[in-house]
């Protein structure tokens, strides 16, 4: 199939661009798909870009549990619509957490008799209101075991966050942003009363059959190894949740899966005649649920040298964008950073600059300026930290 019209059809299921104006945040998020947070703006250009949601409707879904931050998929935390959270929390179960435990009993002498005390306390002590992690571990005393220099050199400290980890996956804790906003990581934690879990019937393995029904609807057509990425599933394990699914190939010999129901349209689909510009992050869902860069390049621009971790590097070997995107009708069309110090966006475009693209670029300049303060990728982002790769960007002479 044309890779013009598969982009295309990816960017039109993801929303893009303002395919939901004016809609819930949970309502965007149930189209799109789960939004990886990890302490960057992700989330709120998702929302931006598909329905163009301001900040404060953004945290106000968020103090109203319409969306939430959750363990999610592989261990990772999604924000996730509320019609999601229990299978969210489901997924989740026996990554992170589990994996953390493990080692601390093997190597560092901790008991399942010290984690359920701890447990108890812990969940008695959230009882009585929200606590950060420093109030929290000061009211939990002596139940809360440094970990010592063995631990240290695991990543283990003490013992508290082996339990924070689980609580939140048994849907019994959860942590609330402490500002409310999603773009930083200063939580507080607090009783889960009304435990999304609760009632939820499915097996592991029916979860994942859901999780998988989700996902395809988000981004297929997607391939086997798409989603095995996404779940962190093995073969037998990706087959297992697929099956009932009934997926088919797009065309024969194609390794691309979607709903029969889908099929179709796909094959009706038109490419816009117009461009169609979206400035998102690059934890995108439309990239990220596929973790496929090339797949939204043009074959023109996979040699481009784009800014990698360790300097430049040809597109096509990118697996994850380091910058974020520029998008038009799913094709990856230029880079942009967000530089705090002069408030303005550094961009690198792969085509002719026009009018319409300056405009996108000034409106989602404007949001993060006047509503964010910055755009950070990642928590440990910083605007010294970026400042190396937005040097790069604006060396590449198209854009700014």
């Amino acid at each position: 199939m044309d890779a013009q019209v598969l982009r295309s059809w990816w960017a039109t299921r993801q929303g893009l661009p303002m395919g939901m104006p004016g809609a819930r945040p949970a309502d965007v998020l149930a189209k799109s798909g789960w939004s990886r947070s990890v302490g960057g703006a992700n989330p709120y250009l998702t929302l931006l870009a598909r329905a163009g949601t301001s900040r404060e409707e953004a945290d106000r879904a968020v103090a109203d549990l319409q969306i939430h931050e959750l363990p999610s998929a592989r261990g990772c935390t999604y924000v996730v619509p509320q019609e999601d959270f229990a299978l969210a929390l489901k997924v989740s179960q026996g990554f992170g957490d589990a994996g953390d435990i493990q080692v601390a009993k093997k190597y560092l002498g901790v008991t399942d008799d010290e984690l359920e005390h701890l447990e108890e306390r812990t969940l008695d002590v959230l009882s009585k209101g929200p606590k950060d992690p420093t109030a929290l571990r000061n009211e939990l005393g002596d139940a809360v075991r440094n970990l010592g220099p063995e631990g240290k050199k695991r990543g283990q400290t003490t013992t508290l966050p082996l339990i924070l980890g689980r609580l939140q996956t048994r849907g019994e804790i959860r942590r609330v942003p402490v500002n409310g906003r999603i773009d930083q990581q200063r939580y507080a934690y607090t009783r889960w009363e009304n435990n999304p879990l609760a009632g939820f019937d499915l097996s592991t393995e029916e979860a994942y059959t859901e999780m998988a029904r989700r996902y395809f609807r988000w981004t297929g057509p997607a391939s086997v190894q798409h989603f095995q990425w996404f779940s962190a599933l093995g073969v037998k394990g990706s087959k297992s949740a697929l099956e009932p699914l009934g997926l088919v190939p797009i065309e024969p010999g194609s390794d691309l899966l979607m709903f029969p129901d889908e099929l179709d349209a796909l094959h009706a689909h038109r490419v816009p005649s117009e461009p169609q510009y979206s400035l998102i992050s690059a934890l995108d869902g439309i990239f990220l649920h596929r973790r496929d860069v090339a797949s939204f390049l043009e074959e023109a621009d996979k040699d481009r040298k784009l800014p990698g971790e360790k300097g430049l590097i040809r597109a096509r070997d990118l697996q994850d964008l380091n910058n974020h995107a520029i998008v038009d009708r799913g094709r990856i069309v230029g880079l942009w950073e967000y530089e705090q110090p002069t408030e303005s966006i550094v961009w690198l475009g792969f085509v002719e600059p026009s009018e319409a693209l300056r405009a996108e670029v000034a409106r989602v300049e404007a949001y993060v300026r006047d509503q964010l303060g910055d755009c950070r990728s990642f928590s440990l982002d910083s605007p010294a930290s970026r400042q190396k790769t937005i040097d790069m960007l604006r060396a590449g002479g198209a854009g700014r």
